[in-house]
């Protein structure tokens, strides 16, 4: 049985499911500042993990020995 090759880089359902949840809240004159910072939070952690899968490099030096001497 062949091995799913694993993609990389974020579902596109979850990066449309943030900005709409963010467009309805930010919109929604009932929300709470409290409700407003919890999605823009999610908003900035997606943000966030996008630009550690786009940087090939991103963590590649935390196993160098060269800081330590």
């Amino acid at each position: 049985m062949a091995k799913k090759q694993q993609e990389k880089g974020i579902n596109p359902a979850l990066e449309t499911a943030i900005s709409d949840l963010l467009k309805q809240v930010m919109s929604d004159p009932q929300a709470t500042l409290l409700d407003k910072s919890r999605v823009i939070d999610r908003a900035l952690k997606l943000e966030s993990i996008r630009l550690k899968v786009q940087d090939d490099n991103w963590g590649s030096g935390f196993l160098d020995d060269k800081d330590d001497e």
